[in-house]
């Protein structure tokens, strides 16, 4: 597979777009700590149970409702002109909100069934309760596509902050202020919900203020000609991310299944930085593969990439496994100390999933692989997930083998790209930097929490903090002898104000 020239130039603007993604991401992940760390602290386990339980409800059929839809403004508006993209970005709208009407509508008529399956009553007051919601916020997203196309990324930051902190406000406010249940946070979220819609139209149209609009040629049927393939794969990912849940839902109570939820946790700066990869170069890897650019380019972009997220993420991932038990008092209090061993056991999939092989796979038209995989490791982990139930009847031993299968769906994966463009692995691999990296940050993190041991510090935020600071000082200190850079990183950071003046 051979392909032309590419203007790597453009690294540098990649760069900048996908600071302000990561902005806006961890907006969206500090808000949604800081609100489960309180609601911890108001609500019994029994009762937190629940209400996480209709969170993970409504995130598994999101992916369903939403067919694929939020992808779509990215692959679609660079293909037409800004004049034909209101016309494109109203379209779509109209398409989600008709899908979030019928979304809120099955939610509701299900709800009796839903408590059924999931073996929680409650569950049936709570989820009408929460119905109403995927109606006013389905027509919201896509955000991304918008700002990424546009190269205004600036403004999903923005949005993000300003929607998740108002969302901060009215569900966690008035429960500590009424003392309310789990009730009062659905009500607040419909509320806020609403509020968002109005700020999502304004935002929506802010690529095209004085831009002269015209109808676009794009029709439905091309739209859904896109988007439904991905369905595909992501009714068999969401059979992945849902049958631990699903499992310690059932057999181990609410109990054991908010002690789960607040230990197996992703951990924000991955997919923040992730995240923004693939806002960024899902575009620039579609463009390279539809201009025929060429190969060594293609894969000197995918090594830089990956290089940069292990540099970010790997020394946090391993200052995180090493004071998981502090950062588990802090966020939850001593009563989800338990949680410590899932946030753990966790963290080693932060190992392989900075690998973001997806937006290369779809700019290289291999959909129907990527749903393979998928569907694959979906029957695998429904299997193993329930056979070390029937053996162990341990929830810890579903989260080890999830995170397992987790790791074995990115093996495959880049497997298969080597395969597709005919490289060996380990040139598409950066091995070498990437055990460096991790050699480096370990003996660092081994170092901090062997010296802290002497001073048997009874605070876990004093520890932690202590902590940190001795890791950073240490591993920046001793970056040079390994030839690492962490601090060009920060390089973002200050040229922010420069950047934020030529956005606005």
């Amino acid at each position: 597979m051979r392909f032309g020239r590419f203007n790597i130039g453009e690294g540098k603007s990649n760069t900048q777009q996908a600071f302000w993604v990561v902005i806006g991401s961890l907006s969206s992940f500090s808000l949604a700590i800081i609100s489960s760390a309180i609601l911890s602290r108001y609500f019994s386990k029994q009762e937190y149970g629940t209400y996480k339980q209709i969170i993970y409800i409504y995130t598994t059929l999101l992916i369903i409702f939403t067919a694929g839809l939020p992808e779509v403004f990215a692959y679609f508006l660079p293909r037409y002109s800004i004049n034909e993209g209101r016309a494109i970005v109203r379209k779509i709208t109209r398409t989600l909100f008709l899908s979030g009407a019928v979304f809120s509508i099955f939610l509701y008529t299900a709800s009796g069934l839903i408590a059924v399956l999931l073996n929680n009553s409650e569950l049936e007051r709570g989820i009408k309760a929460f119905s109403p919601i995927p109606f006013l916020l389905l027509p919201t997203l896509g955000i991304e596509g918008i700002f990424s196309t546009y190269k205004k990324t600036i403004f999903i930051g923005i949005y993000n902050t300003l929607t998740r902190f108002l969302m901060l406000l009215f569900i966690v406010i008035p429960v500590i202020i009424f003392k309310g249940s789990y009730l009062t946070a659905i009500y607040g979220w419909v509320i806020v919900s609403f509020i968002s819609l109005i700020i999502a139209f304004y935002f929506k149209g802010i690529p095209f203020k004085h831009v002269e609009s015209k109808e676009a040629s794009l029709a439905y049927k091309k739209i859904f000609a896109y988007s439904l393939p991905l369905v595909s794969a992501s009714l068999w990912g969401i059979a992945i991310r849902s049958a631990d849940q699903f499992y310690i839902s059932r057999f181990f109570g609410p109990t054991i299944f908010a002690e789960f939820s607040n230990g197996f946790i992703q951990l924000p700066l991955v997919s923040m930085v992730t995240g923004a990869t693939s806002v960024v170069l899902m575009p620039v890897f579609s463009k390279m593969v539809n201009d025929k650019s060429g190969l060594h380019e293609l894969i000197a972009v995918w090594r830089s990439a990956l290089i940069k997220s292990a540099t970010i993420i790997y020394p946090v991932v391993l200052f995180f496994m090493f004071f998981a038990n502090d950062i588990i008092i802090i966020l939850f209090s001593k009563a989800y100390e338990p949680s410590t061993i899932y946030f753990q056991i966790n963290m080693a999939l932060n190992f392989f999933n900075i690998i973001v092989f997806a937006p290369l796979l779809f700019s290289l038209g291999k959909t129907k692989i990527y749903a393979r995989i998928h569907m694959f490791l979906a029957v695998a982990v429904w299997l193993f997930e329930y056979l070390v139930i029937l053996l162990f009847a341990s929830a810890i031993a579903v989260a080890i083998v999830s995170v397992s299968l987790g790791i074995l769906n990115v093996i495959i994966g880049v497997v298969y790209i080597a395969k597709i463009l005919q490289i060996n692995l380990l040139d598409l691999i950066p091995y070498k930097e990437i055990i460096k990296i991790v050699f480096h940050a370990l003996m660092v993190a081994i170092f901090v929490k062997f010296g802290l041991s002497f001073f048997n510090l009874s605070s876990p935020l004093t520890e932690l903090v202590l902590a940190f600071i001795t890791f950073c000082l240490i591993l920046l200190s001793s970056s040079r002898f390994f030839n690492l850079n962490y601090l060009s990183f920060i390089k973002p950071l200050l040229i922010k104000s420069k950047f934020l003046k030529s956005e606005v």
